[in-house]
């Protein structure tokens, strides 16, 4: 199958690179154009680690041409990324052709559903709770280090009647790995990440601030550890109160990172002792900050809101970053404005993350 990526990132370039092996051929897109530069030129893109592979990518000249004919697109870099992204494929996306975001962020599918609603375009979106790999992109340009690939991601798709039909395609593509979860609202509480990182680097912040080489999995301490189960509970007793699913921060860790069952603090020191503990932000600068704050905590502190369970702690770290950074984080999310959620009743939400938007 030939599949657009739009995006140039370490998990686009993972991706591209796990497609190609597989016998795909994978088209990528950077919407600055840099990234991407010295493959256009000719040269490999190189993957190691759990993904091993060596060959020459196509590379689109535009977002148009990344789109073009391909028998489905994935939406692969960050989520502050994802609204830009989506503004320039609206045009050039038609009905049918699958569109998959990796990982969603923020109810984007709502939003890019109504943006073609606008248009009378229907297509399927396919949802991810995560992305299908870890890894870290090289400074040569051309080549990532693919820490991880996940034994299992959630899917869940928009109409949520396509559900049977979005999980065959992300088989079809990347293997038996996709746990079919109960619709988009399921998935808007299935990334893990944003609550994770916040409690990693919150507690780990001057680390982040030095500069200083840190080891993340030896540094989730039992204090970080329990703040991570903590935070956990809050977005588990959301999901329960819509009468939704979803898997805990232990299930997460065991099923990404193959480690056996136990404490959070206990699961990554096991991660850290097989060398595969990774190593924190070196920056504040950092999407564990400005990313997984406004389009992670942000989301999961509306949808608290909308269920009458608030998530203080969520809401806290909101807050405390916002003041630590000396910018308004939720303002950076560009996605919930453009969806006027706030004050929804619990059962409109379900039906919007269920059904296909009305065209006006």
């Amino acid at each position: 199958m030939r599949i657009g990526i739009l995006g140039a990132g370490a998990i686009a370039f993972g991706m591209a690179a796990f497609l190609a092996r597989a016998g795909h051929q994978p088209v990528l897109w950077s919407p600055s154009g840099e990234r991407t530069r010295k493959l256009a030129e000719g040269a490999p893109l190189t993957a190691t680690g759990a993904v091993e592979f060596s060959g020459t990518v196509a590379v689109a000249r535009d977002c148009a041409d990344a789109v073009k004919g391909v028998d489905a697109v994935v939406v692969a870099l960050p989520a502050n990324g994802h609204r830009h992204v989506f503004d320039a494929a609206v045009p050039h996306l038609v009905s049918g052709q699958p569109v998959i975001i990796s990982s969603h962020s923020s109810f984007g599918a709502l939003y890019l559903a109504g943006r073609l609603a606008e248009r009378g375009v229907r297509l399927p979106i396919v949802v991810w709770g995560t992305t299908l790999l870890t890894g870290r992109q090289q400074p040569d340009g051309t080549s990532v280090a693919v820490n991880s690939v996940r034994q299992k991601v959630d899917v869940a798709t928009l109409p949520k009647s396509e559900a049977e039909m979005g999980k065959a395609l992300c088989t079809e593509l990347f293997g038996d790995r996709f746990v079919i979860r109960d619709g988009l609202l399921a998935i808007a509480l299935s990334n893990l990440n944003p609550q994770n990182h916040l409690g990693i680097a919150l507690l780990n912040l001057t680390r982040m601030e030095k500069g200083e080489k840190w080891g993340q999995g030896e540094n989730v301490t039992p204090a970080v550890g329990r703040l991570i189960e903590a935070l956990d509970l809050e977005r588990l007793r959301i999901a329960e109160s819509f009468g939704l699913s979803v898997r805990t921060v232990q299930e997460h860790f065991s099923l990404s990172f193959h480690v056996p069952m136990g404490t959070v603090s206990e699961m990554n020191q096991q991660m850290h002792v097989e060398g595969r503990g990774g190593f924190g932000p070196a920056t504040v600068d950092s999407r564990y900050i400005y990313e997984d704050v406004p389009f992670g905590l942000v989301p999961t502190s509306l949808l608290g809101r909308i269920a009458g369970r608030p998530a203080i702690l969520h809401e806290a770290g909101i807050n405390i970053f916002s003041s630590s950074m000396n910018r308004d984080l939720i303002a950076d999310n560009d996605l919930l404005p453009a969806l006027d959620l706030e004050g929804i009743s619990p059962a409109v939400l379900i039906e919007r993350c269920e059904n296909w938007p009305v065209p006006g």
